[in-house]
């Protein structure tokens, strides 16, 4: 299926209105967690790109920014394992980080950037996404900040991804089971 007929194919799940008012709150409660803490904020790439781009602006305080890429996916719609393409961008030993990804769903990702982190030496870590998908969960823990709660669907929109596409849209879509038991 192209990206045109995905999109064509998939809903709205929280349209860019609602998107931007979440994110917003996120900023806010961020800003109260981690203003006086001289933090990095360091984005998940690919996906967390785009809540990292629109976080950056809201957040009224003195930050350093650094990224960290891994994938499970690759362009496939179901995860495999953890592969490093590019390591953390800065030394995060004594600091406060926030860490920022795109979505929560099995949690495997996201553990193993937070025992890296932690094992690096972070003094406070924070972790912030966008979305939660309503799945089972393959690790007790959970993410910090959660601007979303979605449907177990496939997403993409907002920093998520149909096959290395439509990151860049404003609004979080799913794709229905149907559609992607057809693929």
């Amino acid at each position: 299926m192209t990206p045109e007929q995905a999109l064509e194919q998939a809903v709205v799940v929280h349209d860019a209105l609602s998107v931007q008012q979440a994110i917003d709150r996120l900023a806010v409660r961020l800003d109260l967690i981690v203003r006086h803490q001289d933090p990095i904020l360091v984005s998940v790439l690919q996906g967390g790109l785009y809540l990292a781009g629109q976080l950056l602006p809201r957040l009224r305080f003195p930050l350093q920014q650094a990224t960290v890429q891994v994938t499970r996916y690759g362009d496939s719609t179901s995860g495999g394992e953890l592969r490093w393409l590019a390591p953390l961008s800065m030394a995060v030993g004594g600091r406060s980080v926030v860490l920022v990804d795109d979505v929560f769903d099995g949690g495997l990702t996201l553990a193993l950037l937070r025992e890296h982190l932690l094992a690096a030496g972070v003094r406070h870590l924070t972790c912030a996404v966008l979305a939660r998908k309503a799945v089972t969960h393959l690790t007790p823990w959970r993410p910090d900040l959660i601007a979303l709660e979605c449907g177990p669907q496939f997403l993409f929109g907002c920093g998520m991804d149909y096959r290395g596409y439509w990151r860049n849209l404003p609004a979080i879509y799913a794709l229905p089971d149907h559609v992607l038991e057809a693929l």
